[in-house]
């Protein structure tokens, strides 16, 4: 008996099982149906949008066809026109590129910029200053001196004499104490010291008796007369104890100096009164 009573549950629970499977499976089915019927509603909607929005979309594009059908050629004309008043101004412009000039070479000197003879010209030609130190000869001809004293030059204090000597002899004795300056060289008509050698310039050199400026062993400056000696760019230069010296400029000169001229073996010893 117990077991025809579990075979009547077992079987009721069957059943209710399948009502159960039916069930969901109708609702399954209704709920697809709502959902096919939503979409098919839903889709008439939208053709019927889109196909109102076709004509507005070819009225759009008709509109922009037939204005740009319209305004083509003005455009075109627009166009053209900026074209060509780009090219006329660009022939009237001078281009910014020009062509690169050949390179010069470093050995080829710059010409003077050519002077206009029209105008006149206030550079110093040099005419005043040589007629300043023109010097005239008896025969009516003249020598241009290459050298001007300066404004210190003087007169010197001390007896200061040169012994000449050709080797070990002594063949004259000059004394350099009765004027400020002494010009040596080969030019007899203008040298206070002439010297005959070759090698020697017509103005070879100046012995110039200056003043300057010293100061004692105590600090204090005082002047004094001192000797020098300018060579005037002479050829074979002027040499101060066997020492070539600068040109044009004044070198000081002291008691026992030995002189030379050029290439002459003649030597000028330079002293004074009081040297011992």
């Amino acid at each position: 008996m117990e077991r025809a009573d579990y075979e009547r549950d077992s079987d009721r629970r069957r059943n209710n099982d399948d009502d159960d499977r039916r069930a969901r499976h109708d609702d399954y089915r209704r709920r697809d149906g709502h959902r096919d019927r939503d979409r098919d509603s839903r889709r008439p909607n939208r053709e019927r949008d889109r196909e109102d929005d076709r004509p507005s979309r070819s009225n759009r594009e008709r509109g922009r066809d037939g204005r740009d059908d319209g305004d083509r050629p003005s455009r075109r004309r627009s166009r053209d026109f900026a074209v060509s008043s780009r090219r006329s101004a660009s022939s009237k412009r001078p281009s910014s590129i020009q062509p690169s000039a050949p390179p010069r070479s470093s050995s080829q000197s710059k010409s003077p910029p050519p002077i206009d003879k029209a105008k006149p010209n206030f550079a110093n030609s040099g005419l005043l200053a040589a007629e300043t130190n023109a010097v005239k000869l008896t025969d009516g001809t003249s020598t241009i001196l290459k050298y001007n004293e300066p404004p210190e030059a003087r007169k010197p204090t001390l007896g200061w004499r040169l012994y000449v000597f050709k080797g070990s002899e002594q063949l004259e004795l000059l004394h350099i104490h009765r004027q400020s300056a002494y010009l040596i060289g080969r030019d007899r008509t203008v040298t206070d010291i002439l010297i005959e050698h070759p090698s020697c310039s017509k103005q070879h050199a100046v012995i110039q008796h200056r003043q300057v400026m010293e100061k004692d062993e105590f600090g204090a400056s005082k002047s004094k007369n001192k000797p020098f000696i300018i060579d005037l760019e002479s050829t074979n230069s002027t040499h101060v104890n066997d020492e070539a010296i600068p040109t044009s400029r004044f070198y000081e000169l002291k008691a026992g100096d030995v002189i030379k001229f050029g290439l002459s073996n003649r030597e000028y010893v330079l002293l004074h009164d009081d040297a011992t």
